[in-house]
């Protein structure tokens, strides 16, 4: 029971990030499922690959109720996610068969710096419009296939790289977010679709934890509450100046950073 209870508090922590602040659950997932799955003794080798591909399970989820929302008030540009995609699906890919190569320690190192580019993101300014080649399919191509890789092997959606990446291509920035959110379901489908393939193939040679390396209960705990206090947590952003807890929380991405490289 007080391990559902933790998985669920995990879910209200991240969907009070992802809908408060505009920063993806990932962030908030991947560090708690580490620092629990370590103090039960959970995993050994395989902690952080776990961690990453619950979070992704939770991604799938998670996306596909931001799609239907953002899609509602048509903040979705489908013309650019279409562009985005099949680079998001072939990175995404390439990152599940690069991670399950790499030890846990690596992983955490790599999600480590993520956290400390996520924190020093929050200080810059927004990026500035106008830079149109951005926009060319080839780019896009090219742009989907980096963020795909980076964010399948840290466990995250690829908002903290996509929502900018569309300002600076002079979208609107309601709509580079909504655009954002729906990239994030086939970068997780893709990367969990390669998890079951690999564990299929290698007979469980590997990966000797748990199916598609999903932690099932911490999925179904965090994804109970995640989604209603993602909810809750846009409502407040609406009614608050967030600038300033962003700020502050992005002494918290650091430090978990520094604790996370060296956990």
């Amino acid at each position: 029971m007080i391990e559902v209870l933790i998985y669920m508090l995990i879910g209200v922590l991240s969907g009070l990030a992802s809908g408060l602040l505009g920063l993806g659950g990932g962030i908030i997932i991947v560090p708690a499922l580490l620092i629990v799955f370590k103090a039960m003794g959970l995993y050994q080798l395989q902690t952080m690959h776990v961690a990453i591909a619950t979070s992704l399970m939770t991604i799938i989820v998670t996306s596909l109720v931001s799609i239907i929302s953002h899609h509602r008030y048509r903040q979705i540009d489908w013309r650019l996610f279409q562009k985005l995609a099949p680079g998001l699906v072939i990175g995404s890919l390439i990152a599940t068969m690069l991670s399950v190569q790499l030890s846990s320690q690596l992983l955490q190192h790599l999600f480590a710096l993520y956290l400390l580019f996520s924190a020093i993101k929050i200080w810059l300014p927004n990026p500035t419009g106008g830079e149109k080649y951005l926009l060319n399919t080839l780019v896009l191509r090219i742009t989907g296939g980096v963020v795909g890789l980076v964010s399948a092997l840290v466990g995250v959606g690829g908002g903290t790289f996509i929502v900018p990446y569309l300002m600076m291509a002079n979208r609107p920035s309601q709509q580079a977010i909504g655009t954002s959110s729906a990239c994030g379901l086939p970068i997780a489908l893709a990367a969990i679709t390669g998890f079951v393939v690999l564990d299929a193939l290698q007979h469980h040679s590997f990966n000797t934890v748990s199916p598609a390396f999903v932690h099932w209960p911490a999925f179904i705990g965090i994804i109970s509450s995640s989604i209603v206090f993602s909810f809750l947590g846009a409502r407040i952003a609406s009614r608050l100046q967030t600038s300033t807890l962003k700020r502050i929380f992005s002494v918290l991405l650091i430090v978990v950073s520094l604790y996370t490289s060296m956990y």
